[in-house]
């Protein structure tokens, strides 16, 4: 199994990405928060799982191992397979995805299009006994915050930009988002990325 590459990113998509390692390209399919954290012609790092099927032989990118152990993880729960996956680490971290199965929170997990209150509860309900292994490697990396200042709001547009949104419309959604930080000076850019991307998508 392919578990990770290192490479040059030679392009990018809003959820997609092709790392050429040693003069081959691999397509990586990846959460809109992983593509903006990528950036043309730079050297790059992503934690990989390969997903066979009969038709198809599908790689899919991480920002770190703790996304790619979730994203396996919510495919054991019957019904979810690896776009359904996929767009809940989008939306949620790992560190939400294990806090909503051990609290029974139905509701976080219904932020992700495509799952619904049943959804919700099998999920909870299959992997409540599954989630002890990610949640005892979660730690503080998973919570590191915004650096000093406010370089965040050039970062959090950037992303944005460089996944093909104006800088209008990047700039307005950092404002928007501009409270979280307010509230939580140790939100990280990851969390910031997601919920930009939410409002633009609200919008």
């Amino acid at each position: 199994m392919i578990s990770q590459l290192r490479g040059t990113a030679v392009a990018l998509g809003p959820n997609w990405a092709v790392i050429d390692v040693s003069g081959v390209g691999f397509r990586v399919s990846c959460t809109p928060g992983t593509a903006a954290g990528l950036r043309p012609g730079a050297e790059c790092t992503v934690a990989t799982t390969l997903i066979v099927r009969q038709d198809a032989l599908t790689l899919f990118g991480f920002t770190d191992a703790h996304e790619r152990q979730a994203f396996e993880m919510l495919q054991l729960a019957s019904g979810v397979g690896p776009k359904l996956a996929l767009a809940a680490i989008s939306v949620l971290s790992p560190a939400e995805v294990v806090s909503a199965i051990q609290s029974d929170s139905v509701a976080v997990l219904m932020k992700v299009p495509g799952i619904g209150r049943k959804g919700a509860e099998k999920i909870i309900v299959e992997l409540r006994d599954r989630v002890g292994a990610l949640a005892a490697q979660l730690d503080t990396s998973d919570h590191v915050g915004v650096p000093d200042g406010e370089p965040w709001r050039e970062q959090v547009s950037s992303g944005l930009q460089g996944l093909g949104w104006s800088s209008k419309d990047a700039d307005a959604a950092v404002e928007k988002i501009a409270p979280l930080v307010v509230d939580d000076p140790q939100i990280s850019l990851g969390r910031l990325m997601k919920a930009a991307l939410q409002s633009l998508a609200r919008a």
